[in-house]
């Protein structure tokens, strides 16, 4: 921990960044200010990220070497996004002498969600995301005590298997692009639904300040991505095999 961590414990100097989706999502807090991004990533986002930083500790009026930790988007989630993320993390971290935050990128979309629903939100939500070929990444996670705790880690699960878990298993709220991807494959009859993340930026600061007062920061060498798969695309033949198994 460093020197100053302990003086600024309930109000922690944090840097976030994510880039397991689509999306490039950057937050900080630094002397009872906040300010975040959330803007398009995809390919963008290696050369998009530590401009994006610079952008938000200007704003905040502040520099690496102020913060108390940087917390990054673990994953599961898109493979260079992933890395592109931790990478960045664990460059920062150790050129400052400070630790890092691993966030479980599902979990981010839960927070998002419980924020779009307000007083309604269940305190149970089911997390699905669209991994592409046909599968997805998945997790449950329950609210209570003023966090979240995981009641099923995230798992790469094929579209198929899900549904029919789904079946037998109703989730009561469920969040995360695989309802938008696969709508007409997968059960949601009777579920409270949020297909759409509002504010990742900010969903991805509270866990930071979570994962903080947990004393879940860790020494950056020790930081990994969280891969679920080692593959990244399917073959010529996988591809036409998927598409005459749905024909």
């Amino acid at each position: 921990m460093p020197p100053h961590a302990e003086a600024t414990a309930a109000s922690p100097a944090l840097l976030a960044i994510d880039t397991s989706t689509e999306r490039l999502a950057v937050a900080a807090q630094a002397a009872g200010r906040q300010s975040g991004l959330d803007e398009p990533g995809g390919a963008l986002a290696s050369a998009r990220l530590l401009p994006a930083v610079q952008v938000l500790l200007a704003r905040l009026g502040t520099r690496i070497g102020a913060m108390d930790a940087i917390a990054f988007g673990r994953g599961p989630g898109a493979f260079t996004g992933l890395r592109t993320a931790c990478a960045v993390a664990q460059g920062l971290a150790l050129g400052a002498a400070r630790p890092v935050l691993p966030i479980d990128s599902l979990a981010i979309v839960a927070d998002d969600a419980r924020a779009q629903l307000g007083s309604s939100a269940p305190d149970t939500i089911t997390v699905a995301m669209d991994a592409r070929m046909n599968e997805v990444y998945a997790a449950t996670y329950r609210w209570a005590d003023g966090r979240w705790h995981t009641v099923q880690p995230p798992a790469l699960w094929p579209l198929a298997l899900l549904a029919a878990q789904w079946r037998d298993q109703p989730p009561a709220c469920i969040a995360g692009s695989a309802l938008v991807a696969f709508a007409d494959q997968l059960p949601t009859t009777g579920a409270t639904c949020v297909p759409a993340e509002r504010d990742r930026a900010a969903a991805l600061l509270r866990l930071a300040q979570q994962a903080w007062h947990a004393g879940e920061a860790i020494d950056p060498a020790l930081a990994l991505p969280l891969y679920l798969r080692d593959k990244v695309a399917q073959t010529t033949a996988e591809r036409e095999a998927a598409k005459a198994a749905l024909a």
